[in-house]
């Protein structure tokens, strides 16, 4: 568990995703590029900006998304956030936020990428940065009801046909 098996895993799942769309395909082609410039480029000490790890969390029929009210963002968005070099991947790494940010224990993670993102803000670091996100497809059991963490300013299921008008989230 490093910053080198983190950065690995985080080339491994770029490479082996193939996008149906033109604008995934070159966002994808960005983010390897910035992985080879930056061998530590999945820490939040890479101020230039840095890989992030998040968790789309669905109930178990896909109907409902989970989101949380990013304090900082200000927007409904999908669970996740920086990587810790005792993180073995960037897999691993979504799932422990997904669990730490949802109250949720029995996630269910899908393998394979899910997809990816890329936003300006200014994250912990107090300085701009760009968070390059990887989203991992995750779902919650049946009897999932989750729980705010203190890195939320409100936690709550939505239908995925009918999300707030501020929400930020990629569903497929």
């Amino acid at each position: 568990m490093s910053a080198e098996s983190l950065h690995a895993s985080a080339t491994a799942l770029l490479e082996s995703w193939y996008p149906a769309l033109d604008s995934d395909r070159s966002l994808r082609e960005a983010m390897l590029a910035f992985l080879g410039s930056a061998p530590r480029g999945c820490l939040r000490e890479h101020a230039a900006g840095h890989i992030t790890a998040s968790a789309v969390i669905f109930s178990p029929d896909g109907g409902e998304v989970l989101l949380t009210l990013h304090p900082r963002v200000g927007r409904w968005i999908q669970l996740g956030g920086h990587c810790e070099e005792n993180d073995a991947t960037i897999a691993a790494a979504a799932l422990r936020e997904a669990i730490e940010e949802s109250g949720i224990e029995e996630l269910r993670m899908a393998p394979e990428l899910y997809g990816a993102q890329a936003h300006p803000i200014t994250c912990s670091l107090g300085v701009p940065t760009r968070h390059l996100d990887l989203l991992f497809r995750i779902t919650a059991p049946a009897d999932a009801v989750p729980v705010r963490s203190s890195e939320s300013t409100d936690l709550r299921w939505w239908p995925v046909d009918a999300l707030p008008a501020n929400a930020d989230v990629l569903l497929r």
